[in-house]
């Protein structure tokens, strides 16, 4: 049982958490994805609000779905007369992103609000024209997307599939992901303590049956009610303010990973964190004179119970906070904390059902939970600081962070060692052989944590061939291009690989050299026409050619069988590596 819950608290208390604060760049080892059903259309993946117009100034509010971004560089307002001249666009600083194709680029995960200016003296009505362009975390690229928007004098038309209204942000897979987070915090030294504590006095005996439920429900939504108040604060604070956009700033992002550095030292015992002595003292006051053994003094037992539990949790806490305000949506802010409440309770309820002996008891065991979470609060300050590091620097701190686990699960000691010890001493030789790789790694240029050593220059064990020919793929542009492609390699009952492909797509920059012009992925394609449709200009005829094979946009990867129909259950969306793509390519082979 402590074992579980061991690997619950691990698990679960800070990931969710530290979702909204690390760099969500789309994995070179991700698998395909066959089927368009895991994207968005590009107008539900990114939300066009029109907040306000005034004679002064046209707001506007973009709401990228999670796992979803924009890029900064690609906005672009325009009016319908040209003759109206607009200002020039307020865009918050965004994140900073560097890609080893593109440079240097910024880009908006969070809710973003932009200010137009208009005219001055100018009170015609007028259409603005909105262009944007975004991709998806796991490796889609949209085109550039034009919406188009009535303005007069003083009101705003919307568009027709989007309101006024910030979108909700919030999911059943977030709020049992925070349910569980909340599980797992219960089972740190300061809070698991106090369950035995709670339960005497808000129980007082009254244990099993619907009395004992009663009361510790009645303690446990008041204290879930007090996190979700703060939860819809934070929504509602970082939906006016944008503060996910303005805490992509050094000044802010590295005072924050101090914070969690601080407070993982905490988690080692370096210090003890405390509420302020008078705080604490009235508190403890309050809770003293609180009659146990009612509804209503367990609810006052819970509201002081959230406040006494808030420093223990703090650093968890914040990051939630942070990852809440991305969101801007104060109802999705209050529903996450209100599940963090939830479970962070759950085990007092257990108790009133079927008494303490439900709980596992304190002991050392506590002491590896509380150092487990010291290690996870020291790989969220590495992510946050990773934004305005050089990547090297950043792989350095990784392999830092490797290397001092697996000196602390004694890698190097000789002494005699228990077989729990042994395993313990076997899982720092990995983190500390990882830690080396990554400090040879930074030491050589590179950034990447998953690949610390770099590019792998082996060749596979398939048959290599021979180098690709200039000119073996046919770059087209053009539907009618395609469609004479396709109609040639039926013809001649030749299977024909079809790459999406655009200039402005990081993906599609991705796969061209790490994918397709690998030696086994080369092999596999011997015998196929390779054609690569160049959707760079993503004119009105290329967007058609999407929607008529059901794409959102590049990267995507088709094969045509000899007969010329697609081999559909083998089409690949997204980014996708080498391995997984021979595997496509084989399984083509296969049914052609």
């Amino acid at each position: 049982m402590r074992r579980l819950m061991l690997i619950l608290c691990v698990l679960f208390a800070v990931p969710a958490f530290g979702a909204g604060l690390l760099d969500n760049r789309p994995s070179a080892t991700l698998g395909a994805i066959n089927n368009s059903s895991d994207f968005l259309p590009v107008r539900e993946a990114f939300k066009l609000n029109l907040i306000d117009s005034t004679p002064e100034t046209i707001t506007l509010r973009f709401v990228p779905t999670e796992g979803y971004y924009l890029y900064r560089h690609k906005f672009g307002f325009k009016t319908e007369p040209a003759g109206i001249a607009l200002g020039t666009a307020q865009l918050p600083p965004g994140e900073a992103k560097h890609d080893e194709y593109f440079g240097d680029v910024e880009v908006y995960h969070g809710i973003l609000d932009v200010e137009v200016p208009r005219p001055t003296n100018d009170s015609r009505a007028f259409t603005l024209l909105v262009t944007y362009q975004g991709c998806a975390d796991k490796g889609l690229c949209y085109p550039p997307e034009t919406e188009r928007l009535s303005i007069d004098g003083t009101t705003v038309s919307a568009p027709a599939n989007d309101s006024s209204m910030p979108a909700t942000s919030w999911s059943w897979r977030e709020l049992a992901l925070f349910f569980l987070a909340g599980l797992g915090l219960t089972f740190t030294p300061c809070v698991l303590p106090m369950l035995p504590i709670l339960s005497g006095v808000v129980l007082r005996g009254q244990v099993g049956g619907l009395r004992g439920f009663s009361l510790s429900l009645a303690y446990v939504l008041p204290m879930a009610a007090c996190f979700a108040l703060l939860g819809a604060l934070m929504g509602m604070f970082g939906a006016q303010l944008n503060l996910q956009a303005r805490l992509q700033s050094v000044w802010v992002l590295v005072p924050f990973a101090l914070f969690f550095a601080i407070f993982a030292l905490a988690m080692f015992g370096v210090f003890e964190l405390k509420l302020p002595q008078a705080i604490s003292n009235r508190l403890d006051r309050v809770a003293n004179r609180t009659q146990g053994g009612s509804l209503w003094g367990a609810a006052v037992l819970g509201v002081v119970s959230s406040l006494l539990v808030s420093p223990c949790v703090s650093a968890p806490l914040a990051g939630a906070l942070l990852y809440i305000s991305a969101s801007g949506d104060a109802l999705g802010g209050g529903l996450k904390l209100f599940a963090l409440g939830l479970g962070m309770g759950a085990p007092l309820l257990l108790v009133a059902t079927g008494g303490a002996a439900w709980l596992p008891k304190s002991g050392p065991w506590l002491v590896s939970v509380k150092n487990a979470i010291g290690v996870l609060l020291l790989g969220l300050a590495i992510g946050l600081l990773s934004r305005v590091l050089p990547g090297p620097i950043t792989l350095l701190l990784i392999g830092l962070l490797a290397v001092g686990v697996s000196l602390f699960l004694g890698t190097l000691e000789l002494t005699h060692k228990t077989p729990r010890q042994r395993l313990a001493q076997l899982l720092g030789l990995m983190l500390l052989v990882y830690g080396l790789a990554c400090w040879y790694g930074a030491l050589n240029g590179q950034g990447n944590p998953l690949n610390p050593l770099g590019p792998s220059q082996s060749i596979s064990n398939a048959t290599p061939a021979a180098p690709q020919q200039a000119g073996q793929w046919l770059s087209i542009s053009t539907p009618a291009e395609l469609d004479n492609a396709l109609a040639e390699a039926r013809a001649a009952g030749q299977p024909l690989l079809l790459d999406w492909y655009a200039d402005w797509c990081i993906s599609c920059k991705v796969i061209e050299h790490e994918v397709l012009d690998n030696p086994r992925v080369l092999a596999l394609l011997k015998g196929y026409r390779m054609i690569r449709f160049d959707m760079t200009a993503s004119n009105p005829e290329q967007r058609a050619l999407l929607d008529h094979y059901h794409l959102f946009g590049p990267p995507a990867l088709m094969f045509f069988g000899k007969n010329g129909a697609e081999i559909s259950d083998q089409r690949v969306i997204g980014e996708i590596n080498a391995a997984d793509f021979a595997e496509r390519v084989a399984n083509a082979n296969d049914q052609n």
